[in-house]
């Protein structure tokens, strides 16, 4: 594939201000690689886990309202273990899921800020594995808390799983120190770059080219960012309170109805209906939050991403391709997961595909910066003769 997109003339400065397994290198790629992982461990979940969980929640609610109904509190009491299983399920997927995105923005938005941050190659770098690997361990840590439970727990109410997402947690929360220490540092000072090799703001010209994917991708996440905040400030206003009020009716209707005893093996009409309305509600209050949460993620993501097109080694034909598919699955996605309730599993693969656009683009992105780097790496070698 050709690449109109060549590395500056300047080399050495460039080189200075990306230099191999430096401390920027490692928060961009390692910013957009958690970032990849954690929008396609999302898009699997929603695939295979999300929809046959809340079918399992709702069976489960159906049979605990029944086994109170016939005085089995036993049952009952199952019943509601069963729920909050599969609601650990699913809360420790989402959760794995947004750190694992929340992370790489962070690592990406410090690479941003990075000329301000007034540290040490060596100590930026050191910093950078710290959040990179805090990044990893976080989440891997927070998926296996439901299937390794309290076994073998030195704690009577943590298990292992959760100590180890803790352990990662305080990685980031020591590289996030240490980043914050330098960008105050050099905010004092008032002088950009590192003390070792300080570069000058002429080194650090890839952040002010501006290309046309570039601008339509920072444009695009604008505007995304706005529409999910604009969607979120709706929601809270007309819908929230009034389906607070309605779960509040719902789950007493349903309390109320199991009292009755119509008999053996016959569920109340009401509570049928209540149980019924109160899986809609809580389908309905699912996608709205997850359009809102997702267009502005997807927004973030876009803006980011147009401040490192210059990192990308790529044709501009490409690198304005994967700019339009980035932005196309970042708006199909949470327009199919608002039209679920209405169009059901057609949607709900629309969704999915927009998941997957979304997933293609960033990985040509990520591609394209590996290229950018080994092209990069080349030039320094043949400018030192071969020597490291």
């Amino acid at each position: 594939m050709a690449t109109s997109s060549t590395i500056p003339t300047s080399a050495s400065g460039i080189l200075r201000s990306f230099p191999r397994l430096g401390a920027r290198r490692l928060l961009v790629l390692g910013g957009l690689s958690l970032f990849l992982a954690g929008t396609l461990l999302g898009d699997v979940f929603a695939i295979f886990i999300l929809h046959p969980n809340a079918d399992r929640i709702g069976q489960a609610l159906a049979a605990a309202t029944a086994a109170v109904r016939q005085h089995r509190p036993e049952a009952a009491g199952n019943s509601f273990e069963e729920i909050g299983g599969f609601l650990e399920n699913r809360g420790t997927k989402v959760d794995a899921h947004t750190h694992m995105i929340g992370f790489g923005y962070l690592a990406m938005l410090l690479a941003i800020l990075f000329p301000w941050i007034r540290l040490s190659e060596r100590a930026s770098r050191r910093l950078a594995v710290l959040l990179i690997s805090g990044g990893v361990v976080l989440p891997v840590g927070v998926f296996a808390i439901h299937y390794v439970g309290l076994a073998y727990s030195p704690l009577e109410s943590i298990g292992w799983a959760s100590i180890v997402a803790d352990a990662g947690g305080l990685l980031v929360v020591v590289a996030c120190a240490g980043f914050l220490a330098g960008l105050w540092r050099g905010w004092c000072t008032g002088e950009p770059g590192v003390q070792a090799g300080a570069r000058t703001d002429d080194d650090d010209a890839l952040l002010r080219e501006r290309s046309w994917a570039g601008r339509v991708l920072m444009a695009g996440g604008t505007l995304l960012i706005l529409a999910g905040l604009l969607h979120g400030a709706w929601f809270a206003g007309v819908d929230l309170y009034a389906q607070e009020k309605q779960d509040h009716d719902l789950l007493a209707t349903m309390a109320e109805s199991a009292a009755l005893d119509p008999g053996p093996g016959v569920i109340p009409e009401r509570a049928g209906a209540a149980l019924n309305a109160y899986g809609m509600l809580q389908a309905d209050h699912a996608v709205k939050i997850a359009a809102h949460s997702h267009v502005i993620e997807f927004g973030l993501i876009a803006l980011m991403a147009g401040f490192f097109q210059p990192f990308i080694f790529l044709s501009e034909k490409w690198k304005r391709g994967w700019a339009v598919v980035l932005l196309a699955g970042s708006v199909v996605l949470p327009v199919a997961v608002l039209a679920e309730l209405r169009f059901g599993l057609v949607a709900g693969g629309v969704a999915d595909a927009g998941g997957a656009l979304v997933i293609a683009a960033l990985a040509g992105m990520l591609a394209g910066m590996f290229r950018y780097t080994g092209r990069l790496d080349a030039l320094g070698d043949s400018a030192t003769g071969g020597r490291p």
